[in-house]
């Protein structure tokens, strides 16, 4: 496992982490605690360092689970958790005053909710669940994350963008006050590179990448007659003639399967990898043999300049989150 620093924080993270929204249950069908820990305890076995959770997946299961798994265990691991919109609204609406998403009173209460869940004294990171940079220069949050890091409850702050919104932070991350971002990048949604990742190398903003494999979709295991379970959320994300649109273009892109990534979940892993603002890469585990697959991508093996003009080809713009 190869390891890189999670920007101003000064955390040295594994350059493949944890994503845990599946582990958590609920809108991810045939979620299993003893399968979650199991993957979870092997990941860190094999050198795994960065575990990203949240309050909202499956109300706080997923964090505890984590604070199963790390118990007694010596490795240092990083955890990052998030603080849900208190008005439930993901992603967050233009126009929405911040007091209805983030209230003063609503982050420390969070705040100690995930500290008790995580049985820890300190968040490593704590990141606002949602975001809207019209929200940059309002002082109550401001003074929040300044207070609850000076208390010691929270060593450093960072926001998971809105979905396909790389811009939705900009002003913010003028403030100093921000120390990661956490947004949607892969072979498909490459908007990133465009101002948010200069902008992030400059500052030393550490960049979280989820949802590099899109949900699934970058596998190649998307076909027309995948079907998932109606309390999945990803029946919605591929519904109509979704899972069709899928399978075409990744049938496209394994054309380019070969020496440098024998899978396409291989080749959309060591793309996000080879971004030089990309501190960690965040997918979705919830077995032994995807975390080993997953983890043996860090190997210090970069895609060639060949191979990187060649994805740039597929970008897509669309957004399955939306209506």
């Amino acid at each position: 496992m190869k390891y890189r620093t999670l920007g101003r924080t000064g955390f040295k993270v594994s350059e493949v982490g944890f994503g845990a929204w599946g582990i958590g249950g609920g809108l991810w069908h045939g979620s299993e605690d003893a399968a979650s820990m199991r993957a979870l305890e092997k990941a860190i076995d094999l050198g795994l360092t960065f575990i990203d959770t949240a309050l909202a997946y499956n109300s706080g299961h997923s964090e505890q689970l984590i604070s199963r798994a790390l118990h007694g265990r010596k490795e240092r691991v990083v955890v990052a958790t998030k603080i849900p919109p208190k008005n439930g609204v993901w992603p967050a609406q233009p126009g929405t005053p911040i007091v209805e998403a983030f209230p003063a009173h609503y982050i420390r209460e969070c705040t100690e909710k995930s500290l008790r869940n995580l049985d820890v004294d300190a968040i490593d990171l704590l990141q606002f669940h949602v975001w809207n940079d019209a929200w940059a220069h309002e002082t109550e949050w401001q003074e929040t994350v300044r207070t609850l890091k000076k208390e010691g409850y929270v060593r450093s702050w960072g926001i998971s963008i809105n979905d396909h919104q790389p811009r939705n932070v900009l002003k913010t991350l003028d403030t100093g006050l921000i120390d990661t971002v956490q947004v949607i990048y892969n072979v498909f949604d490459q908007s990133p590179e465009e101002e948010l990742f200069p902008i992030c190398q400059e500052k030393r903003i550490g960049v979280i990448v989820r949802v590099p494999l899109d949900e699934g979709g970058l596998t190649g295991a998307i076909t027309e007659g995948t079907v998932f379970s109606a309390s999945d959320f990803r029946a919605r994300y591929f519904r109509g003639d979704r899972k069709q649109q899928v399978r075409e273009r990744t049938e496209r892109l394994k054309k380019l399967l070969g020496l440098e990534a024998a899978t396409l979940a291989e080749l959309a892993l060591r793309f996000c990898l080879s971004h030089p603002a990309v501190s960690t890469v965040i997918p979705g585990m919830r077995t032994i043999v995807n975390v080993e697959r997953n983890c043996a991508v860090s190997d210090g093996r970069a895609l060639t300049p060949l191979m990187l003009s060649e994805l740039k080809k597929h970008r897509w713009e669309r957004n399955f989150y939306g209506a």
